[in-house]
């Protein structure tokens, strides 16, 4: 198909997943440039690391799109993942148009609107698989792709400018367990009927060969557990269904019940269940009910494989759990790959469990984990299925997107573009041309708040973090002289030679001088009196310390 109207121009701007792997949004829009409508295929989050102290969740920042949600004509979402779908109960005030997914999506959908009080209030569309979705100048046709969650779908996005194949995220697998196999004809006769663009995931793409089958997994997995002679613990992704499945089997296979442990395993049960998961499993049996099991009778499906500080596996290694406790001879399975960034708590959650006489294994020890993520050989294979005329690499940090054009290219696509988060994209006959700029960053989840990433307050507080925080309260008169004080206070300070109490006088010492020092015309004004005494404790804590912490200054007026 081409374009009808000159005036009309087809454009993808990715604001999340393109520079990182997880956090995705991405954005369709076709009209006369200014007054496109709009479509947003999938709305996601990651996970704050070290680097940002106290934060658990990332979203990427909406405001483009929101600011043209009187255009924005649905989300679509491609599969239930939560760096796909985890920011929709965040942002959907923002964006309240109708949202569509699959069955198995749904069902976490509702679940996570329900939390956030929206239930009622949003527009959903279960669309069954491999159905349409038609909005606007947008049809859309899902196409069963596999992956490590049910229901995984690409979008065959239809437009007068040309037809986009938007992948999702994928693998191929001949023998996914659960689900059905690529509909490898669906993506053929896209190919034959003529593919402008494909957005495809680029997470796997300095990995030779392929991915893996989750057969394979199964096996090992089963042969694993018949090994072990007590309690056996298999740490995974709760929403890597296809593992939770080969986890029961093998449990089933060597005589052992399953007890699934962490809200995220019980409420992923809940929704395979929904769609006829597991339907012929023997049932589950509860935490207190394992503990009185024979070791050799149990298996426990864990949450926490990444070192989750609040999640069944780290509480259950550091004997903080309610109900389940792992001693000498039994072992954890971790059926899971270490994401880059959570090396650190995970080591320390491994050692942790084997201090206390747990065996660990993970994937370097045994074949217990494939990715859900195409290699090289897959992605070659849906090059010549789809044969687009456009590359364009999302979903991966910038060095894989760069070396996944790369690919494209050798692959003989005639174009490609690597794009940046906040890129507007025109795609035509012609190639793929940036045609603006768009604003994108992030927001951080601080607890119950929403905060930009650039606010300040994860810098002030990683500063607090590196260098601790003096606070001085000084209480003066109209006159501009000492009633009471100064009073000091430490925070997150190393105790200095001489100790706390040496210190601390000497920081009081000079923020007195600092008042006593000040000219005449000054006195009395209180933002002069604490400017006075901030520069005084600033100048002197790095002579004590070594480094700068934060300080805070209290002027209290009489």
């Amino acid at each position: 198909m081409s374009s009808q109207n000159n005036k009309d121009r087809l454009v993808f701007v990715p604001l999340g997943g393109s520079g990182e792997i997880g956090m995705n949004l991405n954005l369709y829009g076709y009209g006369p440039e200014g007054k496109e409508k709009w479509i947003i295929v999938d709305l996601g989050v990651t996970f704050g690391d070290a680097s940002t102290p106290g934060v658990e969740v990332i979203m990427p920042d909406p405001e483009f799109i929101a600011a043209r949600a009187d255009d924005l004509l649905g989300i679509v979402l491609t599969h239930a993942h939560e760096d796909h779908m985890g920011a929709l109960a965040a942002f959907w005030p923002q964006l309240p148009v109708p949202v569509y997914a699959t069955p198995f999506t749904m069902y976490l959908v509702r679940d996570r609107l329900a939390e956030a009080g929206l239930l009622d209030q949003v527009p959903l569309h279960e669309v069954p698989l491999s159905g349409h979705i038609s909005l606007g100048p947008f049809e859309m046709e899902l196409v069963t792709l596999t992956h490590s969650i049910p229901e995984p779908n690409a979008l065959l996005i239809r437009t007068p400018a040309g037809l986009v194949l938007h992948t999702g995220d994928w693998k191929i697998d001949p023998d996914p367990l659960i689900g059905s196999p690529t509909d490898a004809q669906a993506l053929m006769d896209a190919g034959e009927e003529g593919i402008l663009a494909m957005v495809c995931d680029s997470t796997n793409v300095f990995t030779e060969g392929e991915a893996g089958s989750e057969a394979g997994v199964r096996d090992e997995l089963i042969k694993l557990v018949g090994e072990q002679e007590g309690r056996v613990a298999v740490a995974a992704f709760a929403s890597n269904v296809a593992r939770l499945q080969t986890a029961v089997e093998a449990a089933e296979h060597n005589g052992r019940m399953v007890c699934l442990v962490g809200r995220s395993m019980h409420r992923m049960m809940g929704a395979a269940r929904h769609v006829g998961l597991f339907a012929n499993a023997k049932p589950f049996i509860d935490e207190e009910e394992a503990a009185a099991l024979p070791k050799k009778d149990v298996l426990y499906l864990c949450t926490g494989s990444q070192g989750e500080p609040r999640a069944a596996l780290s509480r259950i290694a550091s004997g903080s759990h309610r109900h389940v406790k792992l001693s000498p001879g039994d072992s954890v399975l971790f059926s899971s790959r270490v994401i880059p960034g959570n090396e650190k708590s995970i080591f320390a959650l491994q050692n942790a469990l084997a201090s206390a006489g747990v065996n660990v294994i993970g994937e370097k020890e045994r074949h217990i984990h494939v990715s859900g993520h195409p290699c090289r050989d897959e992605l070659r294979q849906m090059y010549a299925w789809a044969r687009p005329k456009i590359a364009i690499p999302v979903h991966g940090e910038r060095r894989h997107l760069i070396e996944h054009a790369k690919l494209a290219r050798d692959l003989q696509v005639p174009h490609g573009f690597a794009p940046r988060n906040g890129d507007m994209i025109m795609l035509s006959d012609a190639g793929a041309e940036l045609v603006d700029e768009v604003p994108n960053g992030r927001i951080h989840r601080d607890g119950n708040v929403l905060t930009r990433a650039d606010s300040g307050a994860l810098r002030e507080r990683k500063k607090l973090a590196f260098a601790g925080a003096i606070s001085v309260a000084v209480a003066v008169d109209d006159a501009g002289y000492i009633h009471s004080g100064p009073e000091a206070n430490l925070f997150g300070m190393a105790e200095p030679a001489g100790g706390f109490d040496a210190v601390i006088e000497t920081l009081c010492d000079a923020a007195q001088k600092a008042i006593e020092n000040m000219p005449k015309r000054s006195r009395g004004d209180e933002r002069a009196t604490e400017e006075a005494v901030l520069q005084a404790v600033r100048r002197l804590a790095p002579r004590i310390w070594g480094k700068r912490p934060h300080v805070d200054v209290l002027i209290l007026p009489l």
